[in-house]
């Protein structure tokens, strides 16, 4: 099984979406763009979002086994995957790449 390194792409949020339908929260998100994480095989790496992990997880598990290739042609580098967190009001675009490294 591999490590997988999930770079923290881009971090967009939709004003208009925010003021039309969400109640007001005082955090929402502690990623910020170019923030590097090490998954060690399919393990969640300490300081990622719990909801991002889970919008990644099942690609996570399949390149650490060494799966590529996803969904056909998708990605230029077959060992990669680029996967969005799944808050509609602020969406985090992640690149989750094999690593050669051998996990622990």
């Amino acid at each position: 099984m591999k490590k997988i390194k999930i770079t923290v792409m881009r971090m967009a949020r939709y004003e208009d979406l925010i003021a039309k339908y969400e109640n007001p929260i005082t955090h929402a998100c502690d990623l910020k763009e170019g923030q590097v994480f090490i998954a060690n095989g399919w393990k969640r790496p300490e300081g990622m979002c719990e909801s991002a992990w889970e919008s990644m997880s099942a690609f996570v598990m399949t390149l650490a086994h060494g799966g590529e290739d996803i969904y056909s042609g998708w990605m230029k580098n077959k060992k990669s995957a680029m996967i969005s967190c799944n808050d509609g009001f602020r969406p985090v675009s992640f690149l989750i790449e094999a690593m050669d490294e051998e996990a622990d």
